[in-house]
């Protein structure tokens, strides 16, 4: 009986139903918000989280629930936070094919704009001591403006209040500020000069003769200069002392500007080159032929890898420094002026009356996508002679100086919005001022520190480490200097008699040098003994109209 009341209970198991599967119990949302929170850890998160329940101790399991739920609530903020990193922000687009960016007018974008905005553009009639040239400070909280009959005037622009202003009574070429807005450099008729923010006279620099464009140098607090007569000279404007002066041999430069990534100086010629220059050497670091004329203008991108520049010969050519290879050459109605580059790849370039301003230069050349083939934005066309273009930094503003005075050009998208506070601060209070002007000069960088590769001060010095491998190999034995040129040592210009006077301007002796004198002293021996010989053969009375040898 109890073995058939099995297999009934057997047969019955099997004859029943399998059991459905168990149905699910989440909801949309809350596959939706275990999908975002996926998303979230795999770009945010802060790797593999621990598994809580293998954890024993209850104490230590709920500290680390707690925190991964701390975790978990901060990659999601970063989630929802990506809607504010738009890498496109900003700039101008068009709605249709046939509308065009660089047909919006300066008086339409302040209609559509904020009002803190629409203060940035505005314009300062100087009808009568232009041209002007002008330069905002590092964080674009200042600007400097310079008439060629001698107006200098600073100001803060923001709030439209007048620093200073000057009526120097001769010739001004250039103006610059200097490592922030307590100090500017006028390059005058002659000589260059450095005022202070109240515009009372500091120095004279005697040793920057009728300098022609300046340029300062804000980690190495070098103020460089190009003159008429065709010399390159930086001073250091912390000691007053020149560090380099060296002859550029072509000419009176036409331009001069930096590599913001290097400090390379570049200056072009009136023969349509481009140098780079350091003040390590006495001769330019690379010669490049840029233009078929003159050259008026360049300009450098903050990367340092690109340079812009503007010819006689009404071409704007677009060149890789890192290769030193032109990418792509624009057509200019009329020579171009000035040039300049924004923080964010913008480049406006000044021609007559008009200034272009060219997006997306740079990253066409990158791409090789080929030439762009419109300007983003434009300005000009009411009679006033563009001398300068500048770009505020942090800013969407070009200052653009003329010979009727100046005028500020809103253009969307073109300034750096984020700014790191101890490199430039635009909002900086004067104790801010005072501690980045004493930190920047205890971190000054020597001049010796400028070249076009400035990672080489991190580098291995494989020269001097193979030399002192070669040091340490006791198996390998020293080449002597001196066995060389033992048998190259006959005649009155011998490698030995050069290695002598050589080594004779120094106040050193070491081995090398007293054995080579020894040396020659037993070569001078020889030669007098055989002279004595031959003498001898002859007898005492034909001896001595024999000729001696030295």
């Amino acid at each position: 009986m109890a073995k058939l009341s099995v297999a009934n209970m057997e047969v019955e198991k099997a004859s029943k139903p399998a059991p459905k599967e168990k149905q699910s119990l989440e909801t949309p949302e809350a596959r939706e918000e275990k999908k975002q929170v996926a998303e979230a850890q795999k770009a945010y998160g802060r790797g593999k989280q621990i598994n809580i329940k293998s954890v024993k101790d209850k104490k230590l399991r709920r500290n680390l629930k707690t925190l991964e739920t701390k975790y978990k609530d901060a990659a999601l903020k970063a989630k929802d936070a990506e809607i504010l990193l738009e890498h496109e922000g900003g700039f101008l687009e068009a709605e249709g094919e046939l509308e065009r960016t660089w047909k919006v007018r300066q008086d339409e974008i302040k209609e559509n704009v904020g009002i803190e905005t629409a203060k940035k553009g505005f314009e300062l009639k100087l009808n009568d001591l232009g041209p002007y040239v002008a330069d905002y400070t590092r964080n674009g909280k200042n600007l400097l403006l310079a008439g060629r009959k001698g107006h200098v005037a600073t100001m803060d622009w923001r709030a439209g209040k007048l620093g200073c202003e000057l009526q120097l009574g001769e010739t001004v070429r250039d103006a610059k500020w200097l490592h922030n807005d307590q100090f500017f450099a006028v390059a005058q008729k002659k000589y260059t000069y450095i005022y202070d923010h109240n515009g009372v006279e500091l120095h004279c620099l005697n040793k920057l003769i009728e300098a022609t464009h300046l340029e300062f140098l804000p980690y190495h607090f070098l103020l460089a200069s190009v003159s008429m007569n065709g010399f390159l000279r930086y001073q250091d404007t912390s000691t007053g002392q020149i560090v380099a002066e060296s002859p550029t041999r072509l000419g009176s430069p036409t331009s001069l500007c930096q590599n913001p990534y290097n400090a390379i100086l570049h200056v072009g010629h009136q023969n349509g080159t481009v140098t780079l220059w350091s003040p390590n050497s006495s001769t330019p670091l690379v010669k490049a032929l840029v233009h078929r004329g003159p050259v008026r203008s360049v300009a450098v991108d903050r990367q340092g890898r690109y340079m812009v520049s503007t010819g006689l010969d009404m071409k704007m050519a677009v060149w890789d420094i890192r290769m030193f290879k032109e990418v792509h050459s624009y057509s200019v109605h009329q020579p171009g002026s000035t040039v300049a580059i924004s923080d964010r790849g913008l480049t406006a370039v000044g021609w007559g009356t008009q200034v272009s301003v060219w997006k997306g230069l740079f990253s066409a050349a990158a791409e090789d996508q080929g030439k762009v083939q419109s300007p983003y934005m434009a300005w000009g066309g009411e009679g006033q002679r563009v001398e300068r273009v500048r770009w505020c930094p942090y800013e969407d503003a070009l200052g653009i100086s003329h010979d009727k005075g100046f005028s500020s050009m809103i253009v969307p998208g073109s300034g750096e919005a984020n700014f790191d506070a101890l490199e430039a601060n635009p909002y900086e209070n004067v104790r801010q001022r005072q501690e980045t002007e004493v930190r920047g000069l205890l971190s000054k960088l020597q001049p010796e520190m400028i070249s076009l590769n400035p990672d080489f001060i991190g580098s291995v010095d494989l020269v001097k480490d193979k030399i002192r491998r070669e040091e340490r190999d006791l198996d390998n034995k020293p080449e002597d200097t001196i066995e060389k040129l033992k048998n190259r040592g006959r005649g009155r210009n011998s490698a030995l008699r050069k290695y002598l006077r050589k080594k004779g301007h120094s106040n050193v002796i070491d081995e090398k040098r007293l054995k080579a004198e020894e040396l020659r002293k037993q070569h001078t021996e020889r030669v007098k003994e055989n002279s004595r010989r031959e003498k001898a053969g002859l007898g005492p009375a034909l001896g001595r109209f024999v000729k001696m040898k030295s």
